[in-house]
C-alpha cells in the first residue's frame, strides 16, 4: 500500500470556483443523475463537454509501467466514463486487455469506438465479475460518489475482482481552505475525508492497494 500520484502527468484544470457554486445545489442535482448534462453539458453541472484529447496516453504509461503490465494482462477501470483511460492503456500496451465499468448508461453508449464490447454499465460497489479476474483495477474519483458503507463495498469489491494491484484516486483536503474549495466546486462527491480518515476507511475495508488525493485548489 504507497500513496502515489499515478495522475501527476495529467493537466492541471482551470476553474471557476465562485461562478459554479452560486448554483451549487441545482449543479449536483443534475450532475449526480450522469447523464448528457454531466459529460457534454455546462461546465457547471460536470465536465463541460467530456471529449477525447489524449490527456490520458502518459497517465497510461504510468499505470503500465508502475504495475510492469504485458500484454495478455487484464485490467479493470471503474468508473471509466466514455473509456478514454481504457483505449490508452490498449495503445501504449498493445496487447493489453483492458475493460471498463461506469453507472452511466449514457457514458457508455457514447464511448469510444475502440472500447466498444469493453464497456460495462453498473456500480462500483457491485462489480458483475468473477473473483480474481484482472491482473490490476483502477478507479479515479469515482468511489467517494457513495456513502461510507458504499464506499467499503466498493473499495472491497475492487480487492476481490483484483487481489494483487489495485489504485484509487479520491477527491481529499489538506487544509481549511482546501476542503472549502471541494465543497464549492465537487458535484458528486458523497463521502468526503481528509487523507487520515481516508487511510481509516481503507483500514475497515481491509483496501491495500495504492492511492492519492483529488485536490481541488
Amino acid at each position: 500500500m504507497a500513496e502515489v500520484n499515478l495522475l501527476r502527468n495529467y493537466p492541471k484544470a482551470k476553474r471557476n470556483i465562485t461562478h459554479r457554486h452560486e448554483v451549487q445545489d441545482e449543479n449536483r442535482a443534475i450532475a449526480r443523475e450522469f447523464g448528457e448534462a454531466f459529460f457534454d453539458g455546462e461546465r457547471d453541472q460536470g465536465y463541460g463537454g467530456y471529449g477525447y484529447d489524449g490527456r490520458w496516453v502518459p497517465i497510461a504509461k504510468d499505470f503500465v509501467e508502475h504495475w510492469e503490465l504485458k500484454p495478455g494482462d487484464r485490467v479493470l477501470d471503474i468508473g471509466a466514463a466514455k473509456g478514454f483511460l481504457v483505449k490508452d492503456l490498449m495503445g501504449v500496451c498493445p496487447g493489453l486487455e483492458a475493460f471498463g465499468i461506469d453507472i452511466s448508461d449514457y457514458a457508455v453508449t457514447h464511448c469510444e469506438a475502440e472500447v466498444v464490447g469493453r464497456l460495462h454499465v453498473g456500480s462500483c460497489d457491485r462489480l458483475p465479475f468473477p473473483d480474481d479476474s484482472f491482473d490490476a483495477a483502477i478507479s479515479i474519483n469515482t468511489v467517494h460518489n457513495l456513502d461510507h458503507e458504499g464506499c467499503v463495498r466498493a473499495l472491497r469489491e475492487m480487492k476481490r475482482v483484483s487481489p494483487r494491484n489495485n489504485y484509487v484516486q479520491i477527491d481529499s483536503y489538506r487544509t481549511p481552505q482546501e476542503k472549502q474549495n471541494m465543497e464549492d466546486w465537487v458535484l458528486t462527491a458523497i463521502t468526503t475525508h481528509d487523507p487520515e480518515g481516508w487511510r481509516a476507511l481503507f483500514a475497515e475495508a481491509g483496501y491495500d492497494g495504492d492511492y492519492y488525493w483529488t485536490i481541488t485548489e
